[in-house]
């Protein structure tokens, strides 16, 4: 099995979220790969091409399905010339998770005729899944259970955070900076409740399975130095796990009112979006085999946390299982994103392993 070949091509494709183009061909891509012989349902959400994948006339409630996003963060113009040194293939997309797609792909091919699986291809994830994994599924796509074949050095990864994006925006009274007892600082009172926000929740030292806040923006509409801001915005990504019932389980607007509290008044809160933690059944048959066939390669087959939320929170949302389960390698989203080519050979034989022995 030769994918490198097809590998460096896709990689050289730059399927940004604002390349629509190169989202359209890094699909077509995949599926020309893939081959005549299925039907492909296509999909499009405000802009966002995908498409599903499966043998015969008819969509059904698939024993598996396989998903992969095809789109990446962007990069710099040489991050698109795939290269490889030793056993890393280093490219945007390599890690997350091109390369895994397209083994996904391959087995796809190979044993979608036989089987009742599915290959779910998808160009939003990574700026937040709504328009391909979640449309799909809206559109009556559903199965037993799913494999995503994002990063995970052969480990599974059945529990993820959930995702919270949050804006704060204070109102002041402008004024003069040299009389500030004139003016309402908004900026100020921002400050303050971004820090009562942050006293609940610290920045970790280390890794941690709990609440965190990343304050990503603070913004005033000032052009002058010496004018007291009468308005301030900031944005705010927040990861919570199940364990956080003030976050998990609610309602957005029980959310808001959660946030409002750590707010001065002048300030409010407002939830932009809110997607439950991602959580799979560990003891499920699926799971356990999944697990047996990645240590039949020689990989531990453990199961991992993660951090950062994927297209398996809506799976969860509509009961249905999904495990994150892919290649190794590391520098995801970074300047050095590489692919460990050693275990692309192991991944292929233990996706291949787990669909042949399901039971039909």
């Amino acid at each position: 099995m030769d994918l490198l070949a097809p590998a460096t091509r896709l990689l050289s494709i730059p399927s940004t979220a604002d390349r629509p183009a190169e989202l359209h061909r890094a699909l077509e891509f995949v599926l020309d790969f893939v081959g005549p012989g299925f039907t492909v349902e296509r999909f499009e959400s405000h802009g966002k091409p995908s498409a599903l994948l499966y043998a015969g006339s008819r969509r059904r409630r698939f024993a598996v399905i396989l998903n992969a996003h095809l789109d990446v963060v962007p990069g710099r113009a040489d991050q698109f010339v795939p290269r490889l040194e030793g056993d890393r293939l280093y490219a945007r997309g390599a890690h997350d998770m091109k390369v895994a797609a397209l083994v996904e792909a391959l087995v796809f091919r190979e044993l979608g005729p036989r089987l009742p699986i599915a290959l779910q291809l998808v160009t939003d994830e990574e700026v937040g899944g709504r328009d391909g994994t979640r449309h799909q599924l809206d559109q009556g796509v559903t199965g037993d259970f799913v494999i995503i074949g994002e990063q995970s050095g052969l480990k599974l990864v059945t529990d993820s955070k959930g995702i919270l994006g949050a804006n704060l925006r204070a109102t002041g009274r402008t004024g003069h900076s040299a009389y500030p007892w004139n003016g309402d600082n908004a900026l100020l009172k921002l400050l303050a409740t971004i820090e009562n926000l942050l006293a609940e929740y610290p920045v970790p030292d280390s890794e941690a399975w709990r609440t965190t806040v990343n304050v990503a923006r603070i913004e005033t509409a000032n052009t002058a130095r010496n004018q007291v801001p009468a308005q301030a915005e900031a944005w705010l990504d927040i990861r919570f796990p199940p364990e956080d019932t003030t976050l998990n389980g609610r309602t957005e607007a029980e959310i808001t009112e959660y946030l409002q509290t750590f707010c001065l008044p002048g300030v409010t809160a407002e939830v932009d979006y809110a997607d439950p933690p991602h959580k799979a059944d560990r003891d499920r048959p699926e799971t356990r085999s999944l697990r047996q066939a990645a240590r039949n390669q020689g990989f531990d087959g453990d199961f991992l946390i993660k951090h950062g939320a994927a297209d398996s929170r809506f799976f969860y949302q509509r009961g249905i299982d999904a495990v994150i389960f892919g290649i190794g390698g590391d520098g995801l989203h970074g300047p050095n994103e590489y692919a460990d080519i050693t275990t692309i050979e192991p991944y292929y034989q233990a996706l291949t392993e787990f669909l042949v022995t399901l039971p039909q």
